[in-house]
């Protein structure tokens, strides 16, 4: 989350025809080609142009690992089972798929490092990708074209970008259907959030759920970022959720990396006063973190948690399992149910449909972003709805036009396992469309 307003990109990718920016990419390369010739020097790669000595097809994901923050390592590795599953298979139309990864080292210039190998490499597209940093790996990508497939949405600007081809819809669905969750089942709600610019924009969010199910905004408590221990912000959270002795109240913990020390805190503090639910969403708290604090016996047992996608023991997930499993076998880097791996999964997904539909022709980042545009639907076996990208998406009036799911999953922590407390999953596209997020 950026916390200011997204704006749409404005870069000569987005804002120039489609037919122009062909036009005058085949006039630059052509002279870029024959400067090359003429010198006979090395010459960097032409966006758009295929540079591999054989048939395979290049493409990148890329995530944090052996960072002291926020970590993914499982999402290369889930795209590397998923490539060598399809091209055990023979590949995709004959092209076999040739995996590229990058650390991003939860940083914008690693960010930015990873964009430009990208680019560097020619890739057809970035695929079930994580990082933060959408202000420092969107303009070489824009600058080259090259799609951004099924990021995690842990940035605003997959929600902005013209090359962004989002599965998901990021931290905003997840607070806004969390507010919705919450709204019949508790009394004082209160949100404890960073103290930033970057937190600014939560309470707005998680307010819109609660007030579109009738219930009033939350406490809107502010923590430094710096922070290591939160024994007093854990006891003041406490005094509010539990300030109407005729309702029981929650406590959302939006944290990000901290959420976990906050809970440690939290736990031995909320002995001391009356019985209060927690709530989170999966951008903060998934299974994996869920087992890391003792799953069960742990701070998130009975939390209500909000995820894009239905819990990890749903059968809509089994062929991901069955590829994992053959491919990746003791593989610990992949835990089905994160988050992370399968956005992964769904990305590739996204990308083998894409691949299927342009056949026996030219397989560029051009053809690859032409077919997105040109209105493709992707089924992802009832994981997500069909999934498609207009120019505008029904979102674009609040600022975020390539959001195209805005479906949220309510679970629930029993016995140490997310489980789903909702039969159908929950669309926030009416509340996010009247939501105050400026």
């Amino acid at each position: 989350m950026t916390g200011r307003r997204p704006t749409p990109s404005t870069t000569a990718s987005s804002i120039l025809p489609a037919a122009h920016r062909r036009v005058r990419a085949t006039a630059l390369s052509a002279v870029a080609m024959t400067a090359c010739a003429a010198l006979a020097a090395g010459c960097g790669v032409i966006p758009g142009m295929s540079t591999s000595t054989d048939d395979s097809i290049k493409v990148m994901t890329w995530a944090p690992q052996g960072t002291s923050a926020t970590n993914k390592p499982g999402m290369p590795a889930m795209a590397s089972a998923y490539i060598k599953w399809v091209n055990s298979q023979g590949g995709i139309h004959g092209h076999k798929l040739k995996l590229l990864t990058c650390n991003d080292h939860n940083s914008s210039v690693g960010a930015a490092t990873c964009a430009q190998r990208a680019v560097d490499e020619n890739v057809v597209a970035v695929v079930g990708s994580y990082s933060q940093f959408g202000d420092s790996y969107f303009a070489p990508l824009e600058g080259a074209a090259i799609p951004y497939i099924g990021g995690y949405g842990a940035s605003n600007n997959e929600f902005t970008s013209p090359v962004s081809y989002p599965v998901n819809g990021g931290s905003l669905t997840l607070l806004a259907g969390l507010g919705e969750a919450l709204a019949d089942s508790c009394g004082p709600v209160t949100l404890v959030r960073p103290d930033s610019i970057a937190g600014d924009q939560l309470p707005q969010l998680l307010d819109s759920g609660l007030q579109a199910g009738g219930h009033a905004k939350a406490v809107d408590q502010l923590a430094a970022e710096d922070l290591t221990e939160y024994d007093q912000q854990s006891q003041k959270a406490l005094e509010s959720a539990t300030s109407d002795a005729a309702k029981t109240g929650c406590v959302v913990p939006e944290l990000g990396d901290r959420t976990a020390t906050f809970m440690d805190n939290f736990q031995r503090a909320r002995q001391d006063y009356p019985k209060v639910k927690t709530a989170a969403e999966v951008g903060s708290v998934d299974q994996t973190v869920i087992n890391s604090t003792g799953g069960a016996a742990g701070p998130y047992e009975g939390s209500y948690i909000t995820g894009w996608y239905p819990v990890a023991s749903d059968k809509r997930w089994d062929e991901m399992k069955k590829v994992i499993s053959k491919e990746a076998f003791g593989d610990n880097r992949i835990d089905p149910a994160d988050a992370g791996v399968q956005t992964t999964w769904i990305a590739y997904q996204v990308l083998t449909a894409v691949l299927e539909k342009i056949g026996d022709g030219e397989v560029s980042s051009d053809s690859v972003r032409r077919t997105l545009n040109d209105g493709l639907k992707v089924s992802t076996g009832g994981l997500t709805p069909s999934l498609t990208w207009p120019y505008q998406g029904k979102l674009a009036a609040a600022g975020f036009a390539r959001l195209v799911n805005a479906d949220v999953n309510v679970q629930t922590v029993r016995s140490g396992l997310l489980q789903s407390s909702n039969k159908q999953a929950l669309d926030m596209t009416k509340i996010l469309e009247n939501a105050d997020l400026s």
